[in-house]
């Protein structure tokens, strides 16, 4: 299974990919968590990046596709994969097509601006380990200290309102069109992404049989 999901920052895509790659078997490509290593990293590919996550906006297509056209070639992508945070744009999904990549479903999952707004915004990041945390949903034994670390927790750059609201932007601006992209080729399904994760997960395993 070649699967793309689809949806805005904060919908829940990188959670449910994990838990959909361990079902099907297959790794999961996802650029965020790239780009992210790349950026700790202080590498060229980071560095050119980091300027544009930093603003919410997209990293440009030829940085992306650069990234997947490398990892895809890996042995383990050979009987599939997830894609989860590419393609972002029109561009990118035909540049897709034009490396050979064939896509057997994509999976669109809907959450409203009102909901993901807080969902971001409440994220906390520690500064020295980087474990993730969330002021409503997964909340430090300490406030404001990791549990694993003790480091200080911290609101990342690209988890402030204003970022948050302009990815927002540029996800409708941009990244939705590719539901009329793939749903014109007959590959796009709908999913709920607002309610418990394993409705969510029951819903997309189901979204990949129809």
């Amino acid at each position: 299974m070649k699967l793309i999901l689809l949806g805005a920052p904060g919908a829940g895509k990188g959670t449910q990919a994990e838990i959909i790659a361990e079902r099907l078997s297959v790794p999961i490509i996802s650029t965020g968590n790239i780009l992210k290593e790349a950026v700790r990293e202080g590498t060229e590919l980071g560095l050119k990046a980091k300027s544009f996550m930093d603003k919410g906006e997209l990293v440009p297509d030829e940085l992306i596709i650069g990234i997947v056209s490398e990892r895809l070639a890996q042995p383990d992508c050979a009987d599939g994969f997830i894609l989860d945070g590419v393609p972002r744009t029109v561009a990118q999904a035909e540049a897709l097509e034009e490396m050979g990549v064939v896509i057997d479903r994509v999976v669109n999952i809907d959450v409203p601006d009102e909901i993901i707004v807080p969902r971001i915004t409440g994220r906390r990041s520690c500064r020295q380990c980087g474990s993730s945390y969330h002021v409503e949903f997964k909340t430090p034994k300490q406030e404001g200290v990791c549990d694993k670390c003790g480091g200080e927790l911290v609101t990342r750059s690209d988890d402030e309102e204003s970022t948050v609201k302009n990815r927002l932007r540029v996800y409708h601006e941009t990244t939705e069109q590719l539901i009329d992209y793939y749903s014109g080729k007959g590959k796009l399904r709908e999913v709920n992404g607002d309610g418990e994760m394993c409705d969510i997960t029951r819903a997309i395993l189901e979204a990949l049989e129809a």
